[in-house]
């Protein structure tokens, strides 16, 4: 079962989860990667919701500063061209944040984005919490994206919680969000979506990152 779907498992799921799964691009492909986009600095969240129960099924977040990367604790979104460490990924142009739009959005699931303009300074703070943070356990994607927002400035009363549609409400009343959902009735089977990704880029997999 994909890593985003374990993310609401029950705590007493927990004990039988894996362990994180260290990823550490080399340093060549990063600095090759860098993209630093011209819009506001700003943060992100991504929740995905079931199209059926309604439940919140992934949290991640993507943190615009002086470059832009996506922090997808516990996910299975990979892009050739989009090295990871430790479940960030460098490189997000709009291409590569609309490749990782439609992976998720699919028949069983839509995303819901969520985006509030910052500092740079707190811009800055995000990329060094994420860049920092660590490779994330299964069924943790809330919990590690909760605990980074409730580290920066402005987000305090956004709640530290395992449950996505948690984290999601209280990033909704924090002041002059924006709220964009994303629907897409593609097959709930999306390794069809990263394979059709690489093909475009010309990304094969062996430029992936490298596991340490």
């Amino acid at each position: 079962m994909r890593r985003t779907l374990l993310c609401l498992a029950l705590p007493v799921l927990l004990a039988a989860c894996g362990g994180a799964e260290p990823v550490w691009a080399p340093d060549e492909a990063v600095e090759r990667a860098v993209y630093s986009h011209d819009e506001p600095p700003s943060i992100t969240l991504f929740t995905m919701i079931n199209n059926r129960s309604g439940a919140g099924g992934h949290s991640a977040m993507m943190v615009n500063a002086s470059q832009r990367v996506i922090f997808d604790p516990a996910g299975t979104w990979w892009h050739g061209n989009a090295p990871e460490r430790n479940d960030v990924h460098h490189g997000i142009t709009p291409l590569r944040l609309k490749f990782y739009k439609d992976y998720h959005a699919r028949e069983t699931f839509h995303v819901v984005m969520q985006t509030k303009q910052v500092s740079p300074d707190v811009a800055e703070r995000a990329l060094m919490l994420v860049q920092n943070y660590g490779a994330v356990p299964k069924a943790m994607c809330g919990r590690a994206t909760s605990t980074v927002l409730a580290e920066l400035p402005g987000f305090e009363t956004v709640p530290s919680s395992m449950y996505p549609k948690r984290i999601m409400a209280g990033f909704a009343k924090l002041p002059g969000v924006t709220t964009e959902t994303i629907f897409d009735d593609d097959s709930d089977n999306n390794t069809a979506v990263l394979a059709a990704q690489q093909m475009q880029t010309g990304a094969p997999r062996g430029d992936a990152p490298l596991t340490q």
